[in-house]
């Protein structure tokens, strides 16, 4: 057997987001608003969560896993694109591709479960309000947390280590504008069967389960919600409901779309992951704080102590 001269890729060169040449400039400004935006409403979201006592409650501890998960997710990928834009800086190295495709993975992967965790959470206090505070006390929130975060590690270590023991040889240009499986293991020049099976299975199996509890949660939700008597009671317990669901909608939909569609065609698959990668992270915040009278006061404060400390000085 011959044996093959593999030269070890250092580097990968990301060609960036297809069919936009010209338009760099402009792209670059939507998505900087976009990214700032993003860091400012869930910087927002924690300060307020954190300042507020009456904000320390399971529902709200989760809401800044959630907030901090943001903020991680849309940063890794888009400060590199938003280089690429600007001054043609596509070159990243191995070590950065590598961190690329793990915390894509990891971040994902626990939002994915943490929204499980929050449909648990909004099952319990609206199907079980008399035994809620016995439910999910502190530790069994700690716990919950924990487990999204460690289970979420295990899973992108392993599909990392698949992805870069493959031998890598020839062409070290990604067609995309970050690294992600697909279009990384597109250059190996080894078998990628088992890469790709276990993508497949992986990415397709985690946000797959986590959508059917979620469902079933929503489902027990509406019977509770429909036997209440009490039209206040309803009205409060559908709108703290009316939240999740629209964030769990805008992180499933285009999950779905880019891992369940391998033939979806190139140039869908950019803009609904562009889409999940930099508006989603963007509008979390946004759709808690305008349905959440709590969040709105609290934000309010903040903003009453900023001044009031201003004033004093």
């Amino acid at each position: 057997m011959a044996i093959k001269n593999h030269t070890l890729v250092t580097e990968f060169i990301l060609l960036g987001i297809p069919h936009t040449q010209g338009q760099e400039t402009v792209l670059f400004v939507v998505f900087l608003i976009f990214y700032l935006c993003t860091l400012l409403g869930n910087l927002l979201i924690l300060l307020a969560v954190l300042s507020d006592s009456r904000l320390h409650t399971p529902m709200y501890f989760f809401l800044c896993n959630l907030s901090v998960l943001d903020i991680g997710f849309s940063s890794v990928s888009t400060p590199k694109m938003l280089a690429n834009l600007l001054v043609r800086s596509r070159v990243i190295s191995l070590g950065g591709c590598m961190a690329q495709v793990f915390f894509y993975h990891f971040l994902g992967s626990t939002e994915c479960l943490l929204y499980t965790v929050m449909a648990y959470d909004r099952f319990a206090a609206i199907c079980h309000p008399l035994r809620y505070t016995i439910i999910m006390n502190r530790r069994v929130c700690s716990l919950l947390a924990a487990g999204t975060w460690i289970t979420s590690s295990f899973h992108a270590t392993i599909l990392t280590t698949l992805t870069f023991q493959l031998p890598y040889c020839g062409s070290h240009e990604v067609d995309y504008f970050f690294c992600d499986i697909f279009p990384v293991v597109k250059l190996a020049c080894g078998n990628t069967l088992i890469i790709e099976t276990v993508s497949f299975t992986n990415i397709g199996l985690v946000p797959m389960t986590c959508f059917l509890l979620i469902l079933a949660s929503y489902i027990r939700i509406v019977i509770a919600i429909l036997r209440m008597h009490s039209a206040e009671g309803r009205r409060k317990a559908a709108s703290t409901c009316v939240s999740h669901l629209s964030v769990v909608t805008l992180f499933f939909g285009p999950c779905a779309l880019i891992y369940t569609q391998p033939s979806l065609s190139e140039v869908l698959v950019t803009p609904v992951q562009i889409f999940g990668n930099v508006v989603t992270p963007m509008l979390n915040p946004t759709i808690y704080t305008l349905r959440n009278k709590d969040v709105k006061g609290a934000l309010k404060k903040l903003a009453g102590g900023q001044i009031v400390s201003e004033g004093s000085h």
